[in-house]
């Protein structure tokens, strides 16, 4: 197997610049992993327009998968703690727990895919710890799968190194 996992977010992106970023990586599917995908505080990321969007837009299939989002207790743990590093303990965990290495089929992966959540920007957020962990399990099996991050313009300038002065 081939693949690139490509996470992106909507917040803090405008439709434009969302669906120009899945466009420029040729991405194939996008794959929803958040747990609430109708919320109406997600604009034009809301299911069903989402999945309608992406089609007309872009050409790009849809589908869903909770079982890699995040219990409701664990964010909420965060929301109050903000301690990321007990947060991804406990994402781990759960992702053990739901046994999604043996669950998830990797034919999903297939080709140039993106994972979706609501966070801007991919640290801290588990679109990439899900991106890491499937990459990380399908490379010791000897698939080629990469990972890259779809962020806006502001947030490639934030996640390169400062350059030094001469």
């Amino acid at each position: 197997m081939t693949s690139t996992i490509f996470t992106i977010g909507f917040t803090k992106k405008n439709a434009e610049e969302f669906f120009r970023l899945l466009q420029e990586a040729r991405v194939e599917k996008l794959i929803d992993i958040r747990e609430n995908r109708v919320g109406q505080l997600a604009g034009f990321a809301k299911y069903p327009d989402l999945a309608f969007f992406l089609d007309r837009i872009a050409g790009i299939a849809y589908d869903y998968q909770p079982m890699l989002a995040p219990s409701p207790e664990i964010r909420d743990a965060y929301r109050k703690t903000h301690d990321w590093a007990q947060y991804e303990k406990s994402f781990q965990e759960l992702m053990a727990q739901r046994r999604v290495l043996d669950e998830i089929d990797p034919a999903l992966f297939k080709g140039k895919i993106a994972l979706l959540c609501s966070e801007a920007e991919p640290d801290q957020c588990h679109r990439r710890l899900v991106a890491e962990m499937l990459a990380r399990h399908w490379s010791s099996q000897a698939h080629a799968v990469e990972v890259k991050h779809l962020v806006s313009e502001a947030g490639r300038k934030r996640m390169k190194p400062a350059r030094k002065k001469p």
